[in-house]
């Protein structure tokens, strides 16, 4: 058996692991601050050596195949995890994983198969599975804070909420105003960050193209792409998000769900 790819792997990783240097300096601070960090840290860095080798080997494996499958089974598996993550985050929303992936699949599904169609980026498992993760990555997070926010915002002003039911207004109607703060606070971070992009710091993809040898002409364009998937794919994971909670926030007559925002 051919073992040349496990030593050049073991090769490449002798950086990764200088660089731990900092992450001892970091245990050590918390050690001396006495912030009770420092097993947290080894873990979280032991972790996330562990999975990135994985992954690489997984990534590895697909690309060398000539077979689209993989892209779909890949791109399944990432949304299923993040639906998962976010579901976690909104914990009270009934049904939130279901509704987090859905909205996460429906977002980033529809922003991928645009930039296909218009030959942005083609379907390929090297283009399309790090796009996917950029996309799927941050549609989690702003579905999340989006169904979290949602709900506690319902739950603090219950009291606004029935009393426009009762005077004849839709669960739409009724938390127009809600809605728009979620969606808001969710989304502010995306766009922010690309307000700032380049100004304050370079992005992953970005610079990894220009470590890679690439010009910084070409890493700007990558970038540009990226920055307008990312805003694409969450806003339509997040708005999606807030159609699907409705049905359990409230009866089929129209009164609140009340079992839903009784607990902390």
């Amino acid at each position: 058996m051919d073992w040349d790819w496990l030593f050049e792997f073991l090769k490449g990783m002798v950086k990764p692991v200088a660089a731990l240097t900092v992450v001892l300096l970091a245990v050590l601070l918390s050690f001396m601050q006495n912030l009770g960090l420092e097993k947290e840290m080894i873990y979280s860095i032991f972790r996330a050596f562990l999975q990135l080798s994985i992954i690489g080997f997984v990534l590895q494996f697909i690309f060398n195949q000539d077979n689209s499958g993989w892209i779909v089974l890949a791109y399944l598996f990432m949304v299923s995890v993040a639906g998962y993550t976010a579901g976690q985050r909104a914990k009270h929303v009934p049904r939130g994983k279901y509704v987090a992936g859905v909205s996460i699949l429906a977002g980033t599904t529809l922003t991928m198969f645009v930039l296909v169609v218009l030959n942005v980026f083609p379907f390929t498992p090297r283009y399309i599975i790090p796009v996917a993760g950029m996309m799927v990555g941050n549609a989690m997070t702003v579905t999340g804070v989006t169904m979290k926010r949602l709900r506690d915002d319902i739950k603090l002003q219950m009291s606004l909420v029935e009393t426009a039911l009762a005077l004849g207004a839709t669960p739409h109607q009724a938390t127009l105003e809600q809605v728009k703060r979620a969606l808001v606070i969710s989304l502010s971070p995306v766009l922010d960050n690309a307000k700032t992009v380049g100004l304050i710091s370079l992005p992953g993809a970005m610079t990894g193209l220009i470590m890679g040898g690439a010009s910084p002409l070409e890493a700007i364009q990558l970038q540009i792409v990226v920055m307008n998937m990312l805003i694409g794919a969450s806003t339509v994971s997040s708005i999606m998000s807030t159609y699907l909670c409705w049905p359990a926030f409230f009866t089929k007559a129209y009164q609140l769900e009340t079992k839903v925002f009784s607990s902390d």
